[in-house]
């Protein structure tokens, strides 16, 4: 009769594949779980960025010269502020009807807004050709000329020499601010560039 030996070295072997197998199963869970979290963490981190420079840049800018007007019933003030707008490089399309302008001198600080304000005039160019009825968004390749009618600050008008500000407001990005000193003579209805 032959004697039954017991044998468990295949055994021993099989619980080593089995605990090896555990483990890169539970290395595997764990890098997922490290991967997402990285990814979530580097997509969040791009999100604030570029929140960060829309904030930070300003969605509009000047185009060209900016141009006072002498009042024509006393000569020795502006009477309004002529400049053109445009969308900043790669900037989104800006609503106009959201944006608002602040004229500040030394003494004098007025709001004023680009929808429902009599003070505020406006004519819109595309490719540089007149357009009418427009949609009131400054898209890729518009400007639109912006004049403020200034003659209403109060006892401190803009006079020869007088510093002045304007400061375009649009509802993202940051202000654009228009620093200016007045003409050193300013005649009934005359128009200055100024610098």
């Amino acid at each position: 009769m032959s004697k039954l030996v017991k044998n468990e070295d295949a055994f021993t072997g099989l619980e080593a594949a089995i605990v090896l197998i555990a483990f890169i199963v539970v290395a595997a869970v764990f890098s997922y779980v490290m991967l997402g979290a990285g990814f979530f963490a580097t997509g969040e981190a791009q999100r604030v960025v570029d929140t960060g420079v829309a904030q930070a840049s300003s969605a509009v800018e000047l185009s060209g010269p900016v141009i006072v007007q002498a009042s024509s019933t006393d000569g020795g003030s502006v009477g309004s502020v002529k400049f053109f707008l445009q969308l900043a490089a790669g900037g989104a399309p800006v609503d106009m009807k959201k944006v608002t302008f602040t004229v500040a001198t030394a003494k004098e600080m007025k709001t004023y807004t680009y929808a429902g304000d009599n003070d505020v005039t406006h004519e819109w160019y595309a490719h540089g050709d007149v357009q009418s009825g427009a949609n009131d968004m400054l898209e890729k390749f518009e400007t639109v000329e912006i004049k403020i009618d200034v003659s209403n600050l109060g006892d401190d008008k803009i006079e020869p020499n007088d510093w002045f500000t304007v400061e375009v407001k649009p509802d993202v990005g940051a202000t654009l601010p228009i620093k200016r000193v007045a003409p050193p003579d300013l005649q009934n209805n005359r128009n200055y560039e100024v610098f």
